[in-house]
């Protein structure tokens, strides 16, 4: 009988808003959402990050939903006047942006009153028509997934928190294994053998980050690859590499 090969999920992710832009805020949510993926056997292919523009985020959405799997947002789901992805996310799949009851609920249970729930804060509890609710333990303020796009918050303990309440739920491949290498050597002395290497071992992914440290260059080199033999011969020829220049 044929073996089926195991299917590859792919995921893109998009960083709304214009405080990352501006530099006055730093992300710390695309090497967590990342990880956690690439343990999970999903890769995480492309990242953008856009400002809080309507057209720009129903742009990015729908080039996305087409391309990944899995796409997800983070930031601009608040109560202020310039967290607009919601309704963006409506627009670019041509639904209402609507009040979502459960969510209402979570908020009124959370608040206690009904009084406390005031205009802004309201608008947490909007969702494009059909959503289904991401829970967050944290501030309470449900995330929401529309079909294949995950919106979640921009804040990174919110975030991680809406994260890996859905991460037991996504659909997974193989998992991307991979060996990190301190090749304490300047990558252009290796690099044409390198190159080389690369050529033959066609599933393997051999990353190359040179560094300068203590007056000395050195080059860190990652390896990965689904399929582990392959990637312990890469592994082999690569450190037979380095022995040759140290």
């Amino acid at each position: 009988m044929k073996k089926i090969k195991e299917r590859i999920y792919l995921a893109g992710l998009i960083i709304i808003g214009n405080e990352i832009l501006s530099g006055r805020t730093e992300d710390k949510n695309i090497a967590y959402i990342a990880n956690s993926l690439s343990k999970s056997g999903i890769r995480l292919n492309e990242v953008r990050v856009i400002a809080d523009i309507e057209e720009e985020i129903i742009l990015a959405i729908n080039n996305f939903r087409d391309r990944f799997d899995y796409v997800f947002t983070t930031g601009g789901i608040g109560p202020t006047h310039d967290d607009i992805t919601t309704q963006s996310i409506a627009k670019a799949f041509g639904v209402e942006n609507v009040l979502n009851q459960d969510a209402y609920k979570i908020l009124l249970d959370y608040y206690g009153d009904r009084k406390k729930i005031n205009e802004s804060r309201m608008r947490m509890a909007y969702a494009p028509e059909g959503s289904e609710l991401i829970y967050n333990n944290i501030s309470k303020a449900p995330g929401f997934k529309k079909e294949n796009v995950f919106i979640l918050a921009g804040v990174p303990k919110i975030m991680r928190s809406m994260f890996d309440a859905i991460l037991p739920t996504l659909k997974k491949g193989r998992i991307l294994n991979s060996i990190e290498i301190n090749a304490k050597v300047p990558e252009g002395v290796i690099a044409p053998e390198l190159t080389k290497i690369q050529e033959k071992y066609h599933e393997i992914e051999i990353g190359s980050y040179p560094y300068y440290e203590n007056d000395s260059a050195g080059t860190i080199l990652v390896l990965r690859s689904i399929n582990k033999e392959a990637l312990k011969n890469g592994e082999i020829e690569v450190l037979n590499l380095i022995k040759r220049f140290t």
